[in-house]
C-alpha cells in the first residue's frame, strides 16, 4: 500500500513540479524526519559507526542514490507503467553484475527464466504508447544500481561487522542519511534553485495551495521510506518464496494501479509484454530460490 501511495504522489507531483532530482532530494531527506526523532528519543538504537565503516559504506550509499534518483527521473519521463515494466528487467542485471563482479555462475534453470523477462519487457516497450528513451534509460539506471547495491553489499559486508547497531533497519536509514547528503549538490548542479519558482508558478495557477502541495511532497518521502522500511522488515519475517510471489503481486497492482489513477492507456502488446515479464520475475525468484536450497 505505501508503495502504490509512493507512486501516485510521485507522479502527481512530477506532473506538475519537471524537477525529478530535486523532488527525489525531498523524497530521500524525510526519511530523516522519520529516523533522526526515533534515534534521538532512543525509541530505536542509534547506530554508532566509525570512519572506516561510513567509508565502507559510501559506494553502496552511491547506489542507492542511483536506484531512487533512476526511478524518480523515468517517473517523470514516462507512465509509472512503463517504468515498472523496465523496472522488472532487474534480476537480468542482476545475474550479469554476480557474474562479473562475483564470478557467481547460476544454475541453468535461473538463466532460463531470464528469457521471457527480455522477450517481455521487449515486446510491453517495442508496444507501449508512452515509451521515452529518458524513461527507458533512467529506469535501467536504477536497475544497474540496485544490482550493484545489492552486490556490493555482499562484497563488502558479508562476514564483516560493521558499527554497532546497525541492523536492517537502521542499514536503511544511515544509507538514507549518506545518500541525501550526495544528492544535494547533484541536484543543485542538475537543475539549480528553479524548484522554488516552479513551486510558487503552480501555487499561483491555483490548481495548489501552498499547503497543498507541500502535503503532496511530503506524502511521497513519507510512503517512499516507509514502504523501504516495511519490505525490510517483510523480508526477515516471510521465506522467499512468499516475498517473491508479495513482490510479483505489488508490482501488478502498482501498473493497474496507476493507469486507473492517471488514465494511461496500455496497448494490448504491452500489457501482454508486461506479464510475460513479471511472470518471468516470479519463476527467476522462485528458481533461485530453488538454487540456493541445493546449495
Amino acid at each position: 500500500l505505501f508503495n502504490i501511495g509512493y507512486n501516485i504522489y510521485n507522479k502527481q507531483a512530477l506532473n506538475v513540479l519537471a524537477f525529478p532530482w530535486t523532488i527525489a532530494l525531498i523524497q530521500m531527506a524525510t526519511g530523516i524526519l522519520y529516523f533522526g526523532p526515533l534515534w534521538l528519543l532512543g525509541l530505536r538504537k542509534a547506530p554508532k559507526l566509525s570512519f572506516d565503516d561510513m567509508k565502507t559504506l559510501v559506494p553502496i550509499a552511491l547506489c542507492h542514490t542511483g536506484v531512487h534518483v533512476g526511478a524518480v527521473v523515468a517517473l517523470g519521463a514516462g507512465a509509472v507503467s512503463f517504468a515498472h515494466i523496465v523496472k522488472a528487467s532487474e534480476p537480468v542485471v542482476t545475474c550479469l553484475a554476480n557474474f562479473l563482479l562475483l564470478g557467481q555462475v547460476l544454475s541453468p534453470m535461473v538463466y532460463a527464466t531470464l528469457l521471457p523477462i527480455i522477450g517481455g519487457v521487449a515486446i510491453a516497450s517495442m508496444k507501449e504508447l508512452s515509451f521515452t528513451v529518458l524513461a527507458l534509460a533512467a529506469a535501467m539506471l536504477s536497475n544497474v544500481s540496485s544490482s550493484l547495491r545489492g552486490v556490493l553489499s555482499k562484497k563488502t559486508m558479508s562476514g564483516k561487522q560493521i558499527g554497532e547497531n546497525l541492523d536492517a533497519q537502521n542499514l536503511y536509514a544511515v544509507l538514507t542519511a549518506m545518500s541525501t547528503l550526495m544528492l544535494i549538490p547533484a541536484a543543485l548542479g542538475m537543475e539549480g534553485l528553479g524548484f522554488f519558482s516552479a513551486f510558487k508558478d503552480v501555487v499561483a495557477a491555483g490548481d495548489f495551495t501552498n499547503k497543498s502541495l507541500s502535503v503532496l511532497l511530503a506524502l511521497g518521502g513519507a510512503t517512499y521510506y516507509l514502504y523501504n522500511e516495511v519490505a525490510f522488515l517483510a523480508l526477515g519475517k516471510v521465506n522467499p518464496v512468499t516475498h517473491a510471489v508479495g513482490n510479483t503481486i505489488k508490482r501488478v497492482v502498482i501498473i493497474v494501479a496507476s493507469v486507473v489513477a492517471f488514465k494511461t492507456p496500455m496497448s494490448t502488446g504491452s500489457i501482454i509484454g508486461s506479464s510475460i515479464a513479471i511472470a518471468g520475475t516470479l519463476l527467476y525468484s522462485l528458481a533461485m530460490n530453488a538454487s540456493k536450497k541445493k546449495d
